[in-house]
């Protein structure tokens, strides 16, 4: 018997390790559970931590010499591996805590620098976004593409708030005004991960956010682009992971979007 390619071992992993981590959400959503504070509105919960010991313990059963970069444990001890997993085992936090039905889990694989893998799990709708890099976009299987969207004026957006918001006046309030007064209608989830694959799948035309971390957007991001969607910085030029600024379209109003983004910036 021939030993799986090391791709489909990746994406099959991945995949497992999502679902394994949904469980255990799903075990506590609804039900109590401690609730920690890591600043005024930036909650971590016991659901947090389990999902996150589930996620890295079934992904290092297969993979036991590849890094780890996890919302919570932060990045554990330093592999040789050229291989990297990204992962946040619970994307809307406040909204778990809250029992509002929207979070998920996000898993990336990184290798030198490039996200080859993107998973995010939405266990409460059953719905598996999946990327492989160079092989498309698919959700629960069905391959997923941008919307068509051709103005500002006719879209739906999304964005979200940082958890320094009351402290920090660049908290992205004057470009949720200009949005608000340009687009069709501008959403609010609590999920970065989710936000981006609305906008891989075409349930929204863009999104855009700022002080993010790696973990929120590298699944996502891959899944976006492999469904055609255009994703930079606030300024238009390309995006990486590590930076703090995303903005992400259906291409087709990606420079509408720049454009009122810079009407925020200091002159």
């Amino acid at each position: 018997m021939r030993a799986k390619s090391p791709k489909p071992l990746f994406r099959d992993t991945a995949i497992a390790a999502a679902r394994a981590g949904g469980k255990v959400l799903l075990r506590y959503f609804t039900k109590k559970f401690r609730v920690d504070y890591k600043g005024e509105v930036n909650l971590v919960t016991e659901a947090d931590r389990r999902a996150e010991a589930v996620i890295v313990s079934t992904l290092h059963r297969h993979f036991p010499d590849h890094q780890v970069l996890a919302e919570e444990s932060g990045e554990g001890t330093r592999r040789a591996s050229p291989y990297k997993w990204i992962i946040d085992p619970l994307d809307g936090t406040t909204n778990f805590a809250h029992t509002f039905p929207m979070f998920c889990i996000s898993i990336a694989l990184e290798t030198r620098g490039e996200v080859v893998l993107g998973v995010v799990y939405d266990p409460l709708r059953e719905e598996i976004f999946l990327a492989e890099k160079g092989r498309g976009a698919a959700l629960s299987g069905r391959p997923i593409r941008v919307s068509q969207t051709e103005k500002l004026n006719g879209s739906l957006l999304v964005t979200g708030f940082a958890y320094d918001v009351r402290e920090d006046m660049k908290n992205n309030l004057d470009h949720f005004g200009n949005f608000s007064l340009r687009a069709q209608g501008v959403r609010r989830t609590g999920s970065a991960a989710l936000d981006l694959c609305y906008v891989a799948c075409g349930r929204l035309d863009g999104f855009w956010e700022m002080k993010l971390a790696p973990w929120d957007t590298a699944a996502g991001f891959l899944i976006a682009t492999e469904a055609g969607a255009m994703v930079t910085d606030f300024k238009g030029q390309p995006y990486t992971i590590y930076l703090k600024e995303i903005v992400a379209s259906n291409g087709r109003i990606h420079r509408e979007m720049v454009e009122v983004l810079r009407l925020g910036q200091p002159h």
